[in-house]
């Protein structure tokens, strides 16, 4: 059976894969249709490729086991890399509604060439693309890897700047509106734009060490709540880096047992946490109930 690691991992390479085979082909049906709906769709799968690449570096920098240097482990890389995307990810969407716009408002007609194959090209980038999304839930369901979720959303999303190609590319060949070419390309320059804002946001709560999703906090503090042998819990601190929570907390317990007692009752609450969040950091640090700093 193969691991998390191997299994994240497989998922990464089959996202860069994919990505690298639809760059190479909208490559192509860009040049044979000069569709900008066509060019919207090659630099989001630019951009899949360049995040693939960064998703792939992080999970297995990130899967390296703490050292010397790092002794909380290497996760921060998940968010180095997706800071990084993000930015990328604004100004291709920039540069794609800058150029629909100057071809809405040019008033030249644009020509659009050759859609039967910018179509056939935007057809393989579906089926690829869904059989990916299959395979990335899978490993996700498994794993847990947010990094490999998070992929597969995206992926997901692509979909809809596909779809919005072959409706263009579809209403030119028959009508020969090449306007909607421009507005599919505007609407897919927003979704992008949305999309990095996200991820960089997201990316840049975690490098400055906000609190993990309040979902987890509420969670953690109901299992500390009803654990037998804590009378009550303070300081609880958490934060993410990449996927992974890392969780503080001060318990109170009975002054009177032995320290051994008071040992069991810490690492029982510890691994009740990580039973829920199995790749979560935990330290929990005991005090006498009454006499907590």
């Amino acid at each position: 059976m193969m691991t998390d690691s191997r299994l994240n991992l497989s998922a990464g390479f089959a996202s860069v894969s994919v990505a690298m085979i639809l760059v190479i082909a909208k490559l192509w049906a860009l040049s044979q249709t000069g569709a900008l709906s066509i060019g919207a769709s090659l630099a989001d799968s630019a951009m899949d490729l360049m995040m693939a690449l960064g998703g792939l570096m992080a999970i297995y920098y990130a899967a390296r086991p703490p050292d010397e240097d790092h002794r909380f482990g290497h996760t921060s890389a998940e968010d180095l890399a997706a800071l990084g995307q993000s930015t990328f990810i604004l100004l291709s969407s920039g540069v794609i509604a800058v150029s629909a716009l100057r071809r809405l408002l040019s008033p030249a007609p644009v020509l659009v060439g050759q859609e039967t194959a910018g179509v056939a090209v935007m057809v393989l980038s579906i089926i690829l693309t869904v059989c990916l999304v299959l395979w990335q839930r899978r490993v996700a369901q498994t794993t847990g890897s947010k990094v490999v979720a998070a992929d597969s959303l995206h992926y997901l999303g692509d979909l809809v700047p596909n779809i919005g190609a072959i409706i263009a590319l579809m209403a030119s060949a028959a009508f020969g509106l090449t306007m909607i070419d421009s507005v599919v390309a505007l609407a897919a320059a927003a979704m992008l734009a949305l999309g990095g804002l996200r991820i960089g946001k997201s990316a840049w709560d975690a490098l400055m060490d906000r609190s993990a999703p309040q979902d987890i906090v509420d969670n953690i503090a109901r299992i500390a709540r009803n654990f037998d042998g804590v009378d009550d819990f303070h300081d609880l601190k958490t934060r993410m880096a990449g996927s992974k929570p890392f969780i503080h907390v001060h318990i109170e317990v009975n002054g009177d047992q032995t320290l051994r007692e008071a040992h069991a009752i810490s690492a029982g609450l510890k691994s009740a946490i990580l039973d829920v969040y199995p790749r979560a950091d935990v330290i929990i640090h005991k005090d006498v109930s009454g006499e907590a700093d």
